[in-house]
């Protein structure tokens, strides 16, 4: 399907969060967000100056699935997945009438379920893979990092560290996103702190981003994986991101592998609104696939 954005265009929107990471979230069934217009989805996001937000979520037509999600960055790039855009995207599409409670979305890391209870979501999320632990980075200055490596639909690295509170994470985390050992793509960085057999706590730099963020789903699920793992925690396991709420990931661990991965927490609408498209003065030819 292929729909022409003119300039001038009104799109409607929806603002929601799971955690307290914040999406921008739209209908586009018809195929006519200007979704490749990366400096304009940018703008749109950019927190002083636009709506602000975590990342961009589109709702569009699959044919292998209820809907896929197209997720955008706020620098405009396209990611393979996101765990609380995927829980917030699944509540507005139930409410919308594109797809069932109970659905599967079509995202570019694979295919997802999902089962809508209100404003509580379970994902169950891609199969992670990359496991590899006790990674040392280690740069020319500085003292070395050690820590896990998992890709939950996106590479995260997990370390653990003593004082949630006290980590740089802006600093540490710009570094180990950019560190030479994940490059070109990078990785998000995870700091936790395990505080229980059922309960760890964590805070994540965000590839994309480039900050902090006050929940990843997808590094909620890398960090619980880890800890499981290693023999740190029991599954299910509660997650406390810095947003402070509390969110379960549970799995099944068979061998190597994780089986059965899920994500469950709020998705919580905020607002509504309208976003106008200025484009270039000539419109723009756009495609959903």
């Amino acid at each position: 399907m292929r729909g022409y954005v003119s300039p001038g265009m009104n799109i409607d929107f929806y603002k929601m969060h799971g955690a307290g990471n914040d999406f921008i979230l739209v209908d586009d069934r018809e195929g006519r967000f200007p979704w490749r217009d990366r400096d304009w989805v940018a703008r749109s996001a950019a927190r002083r100056t636009g709506v602000g937000c975590d990342g961009v979520a589109l709702i569009q037509r699959s044919d292998r699935a209820d809907f896929r999600m197209r997720f955008l960055n706020p620098d405009g790039g396209e990611a393979s997945m996101c765990g609380n855009g995927a829980r917030c995207i699944a509540r507005l599409a139930a409410e919308l009438g594109a797809a069932p409670a109970r659905m599967r979305i079509e995202t570019e890391a694979g295919l997802l379920r999902a089962v809508v209870d209100g404003d509580s979501v379970r994902v169950w999320m891609t199969e992670p893979r990359g496991w590899s632990p006790n990674r040392e980075l280690t740069w020319p200055d500085g003292a070395p990092v050690l820590g896990h490596v998992l890709d939950t639909g996106v590479p995260h690295f997990v370390t653990e560290v003593p004082d949630i509170e006290a980590v740089d994470v802006a600093g540490l985390g710009a570094r180990i996103r950019r560190h030479p050992a994940f490059a070109p793509e990078g990785a998000n960085a995870n700091f936790i702190r395990i505080e229980s057999r059922d309960r760890l706590r964590l805070r994540t730099y965000e590839r994309g981003v480039e900050a902090e963020t006050l929940a990843c789903g997808t590094g909620m699920v890398a960090c619980a994986l880890a800890a499981a793992r290693l023999g740190r925690v029991d599954l299910p396991v509660t997650v406390v991101p810095a947003s402070g709420d509390r969110l379960e990931v549970d799995a099944r661990l068979d061998d190597e592998a994780f089986r059965e991965v899920t994500l469950t927490g709020p998705a919580v609408h905020v607002y509504r609104g309208v976003l106008v498209y200025a484009g270039d003065g000539g419109g723009t030819v756009i495609s959903d696939q």
